[in-house]
């Protein structure tokens, strides 16, 4: 019998690399961990953030279930960037103006721990009137164009009618306002200035909006440039009203999937 057909190959490398220690293994997924949440805060803090819309204060552009995302860098950044407020610096860096007709979340300046979604519709020295619900900058009335009738759904899954409006901005921005008529609480007003550093908002659903045409007591008032957190860019995913976080089964019965990726204007 020829044994040296079963001798070892001197020359030959072995391919078996020795087990790695467990507590390497565990340093290594670690600092995976560590990386990841890293980038999620940074992507979070500089670029895009998710927000959930609770009310129906902006209908018919943003639905109740909508999961928004906003851009972050759109305006620069202010303490409302990070995910914790802190007084680092006052104001905002990198900053961009805003534009009449921007949907923004801001932080609510009577109580900062609440982000409110509404579109921007006064710049700084703006003067602000609504008369029979129709809204005049600096003595100028919006053009609007009255759509047939559209359906709301209130609390219950309770429906009624609603007046709707194609609204045009003067920069040459449009978008749907629902009114229930034009005797509202906030349909006619005084003449509101918006201050240096300052923006005035309202709702798209503008009977059902508590929003600047309010003082901050009560509803939006003036909102300081700082507490802009970003420009609502697109809805993400969707939920009818109704889904819950603890019925597992409407994460796929309640979701809306035509409002899947749609733009916000």
């Amino acid at each position: 019998m020829d044994t040296a057909d079963h001798a070892p190959d001197e020359g030959a490398e072995t391919l078996d690399k020795p087990p790695r220690p467990a507590a390497q293994e565990w340093w290594e997924m670690g600092k995976s961990v560590v990386i990841a949440l890293l980038i999620a805060l940074v992507i979070r803090t500089l670029l895009f953030q998710p927000f959930t819309i609770p009310s129906g204060s902006m209908e018919p552009t943003v639905m109740p279930g909508d999961y928004v995302i906003i851009d972050k860098y759109a305006y620069g950044y202010s303490q409302y960037s990070l995910p914790i407020a802190l007084p680092l610096w006052h104001g905002r860096i990198f900053d961009h103006a805003p534009k009449r007709g921007d949907i923004i979340v801001f932080k609510l300046p009577r109580d900062p721990h609440i982000d409110y979604i509404k579109r921007l519709i006064g710049l700084p020295g703006d003067r602000i009137q609504v008369s029979r619900g129709v809204v005049y900058i600096n003595g100028k009335a919006l053009p609007r164009e009255q759509m047939s009738m559209g359906v709301e759904t209130g609390p219950y899954g309770l429906t009624h009618p609603v007046e709707r409006f194609r609204e045009t901005m003067p920069n040459g921005k449009t978008y749907v306002t629902n009114s229930y008529g034009p005797d509202g609480d906030a349909d006619n007003t005084g003449v509101y200035v918006v201050p240096a550093k300052s923006y005035f908002f309202m709702g798209d659903n503008r009977d059902n909006s508590a929003d600047s045409r309010f003082p901050e007591s009560v509803g939006v008032g003036y909102v300081p440039e700082e507490n802009l957190v970003g420009r609502a860019s697109f809805v993400l995913l969707s939920w009818k009203d109704g889904a819950s976080l603890f019925k597992p089964w409407t994460w796929f019965l309640d979701l809306r999937p035509s409002r899947f990726f749609h733009p916000l204007h």
